[in-house]
């Protein structure tokens, strides 16, 4: 790890060469983002390198961070938890946020790799370890350019099979294409044509940051959707149709219930007179967790439906914590994708917690929740479409 003022870093890189170093992590600042002087500096500490075979990650990044095996070759302050999520950042400033974040938001994470100016390493080479690392499950990617566009195009073709990338272009504007060069050095490119690989790739597009965890989240902890047949299931009528809204918006089919399935409701002794008899299943604000079980048990034990998003909206007869129970439950038995929807905050607390704790991703908002399963859809789809 090279953490000297930027002039020394030739040297220090020399005195690996003579130690036979493989590779360095550069934490120093002030070469290709910098100036015509920096410049000349990295491309000195480069040749030095290739002679020797050394491999470079920076240099003007955080580092590396891998929670498995509480390793932190950063100078983030402390470790995020162990999760299944790799998160590849060219800049280490928003890493070092996101992990504050994170502890905060009890999100874990695989590794955590910030590259900088990527002189040497660049995102297809970490891309390609994190394919191969068995703690990872998603692969999340803040990217600002690419040294060669056609060698991510080709590694996100060989991974996205095996496992998914969401990733968050920055750069989109020509303000922000201008930010991007005096921040890293960067070229940030037509984001048409970023759009363009990364749809050809197969890796998932976020507008934002909290987009791209949302994503990350439900895919390293639900199944794989088989099709886009979804149905909802709440206690209450506008957070419904909202969340109804947003599916369509995504192209998310929501089948209307099928005759024998509404019977079978009727006759359980559980629904209130006047639930909903469609989709969004409206189980209306009195609703218990009898009531949620026999609707979810129906709606998941059916051929008609690939997953569910759950919505609750705390009122007076809710019982959260019984509820979560139910989610996790059915879960487990039919395999099929579940979305919480625990809206609220104190009293909701507990409930989401215990959600999380069991796999089931819960969103305070029901338009992530609609593009968490979509996520899920939309990778299910492409792995479909990638086996034949």
């Amino acid at each position: 790890i090279i953490c000297v003022p930027a002039r020394l870093v030739p040297q220090v890189m020399q005195d690996c060469a003579i130690k036979k170093v493989k590779g360095v992590s550069i934490i120093s600042a002030g070469f290709g983002e910098a100036d015509s002087k920096g410049r000349k500096l990295q491309e000195e500490f480069l040749r030095i390198a290739k002679k020797a075979g050394i491999r470079i990650l920076g240099p003007n990044c955080l580092g590396i961070l891998y929670p498995p095996q509480h390793l932190n070759a950063s100078f983030a302050p402390f470790l995020p938890f162990s999760g299944k999520v790799t998160f590849i950042s060219q800049s280490g400033a928003l890493l070092d946020s996101v992990i504050d974040w994170s502890v905060k938001d009890n999100y874990g994470f695989s590794a955590m790799i910030s590259y900088g100016n990527k002189s040497d390493l660049d995102a297809p080479d970490f891309i390609a370890w994190a394919a191969k690392d068995p703690y990872t499950k998603v692969i999340t990617l803040y990217v600002e350019g690419f040294s060669d566009g056609r060698y991510f195009l080709e590694m996100a073709k060989k991974v996205t099979p095996i496992k998914p990338i969401v990733a968050l272009k920055a750069g989109r504007t020509a303000t922000g294409s201008r930010a991007v060069s005096s921040h890293t050095g960067s070229l940030a490119g037509s984001y048409q044509i970023y759009k363009g690989v990364f749809k050809q790739s197969g890796v998932i597009m976020a507008d934002t940051l909290t987009q791209m965890f949302d994503m990350a989240r439900a895919l390293a902890y639900q199944p794989l959707a088989k099709g886009n047949r979804l149905a909802i299931v709440t206690n209450g009528g506008g957070s419904g149709v909202m969340c109804a809204d947003y599916c369509e918006e995504l192209a998310i089919e929501l089948p209307v219930l099928p005759r024998e399935l509404i019977e079978k409701l009727d006759k359980s002794g559980k629904m209130h007179p006047a639930w909903s008899r469609g989709n969004p299943l409206d189980l209306v604000g009195d609703a218990g967790p009898e009531r949620y079980e026999v609707a979810l048990e129906a709606v998941m034990g059916s051929e008609v439906y690939d997953g569910a998003i759950v919505i609750q909206a705390v009122q007076t007869s809710t019982q959260p914590l019984r509820n979560a129970g139910i989610l996790v439950e059915v879960q487990e038995k039919y395999k099929k994708p579940i979305i919480g929807a625990f809206m609220g905050g104190v009293i909701s607390e507990a409930s989401i917690k215990y959600l999380q704790e069991h796999g089931i991703p819960n969103y305070d908002d029901v338009d992530r929740a609609a593009r968490a399963m979509w996520v899920l859809m939309e990778c299910g789809r492409h792995y479909r479409r990638r086996k034949l």
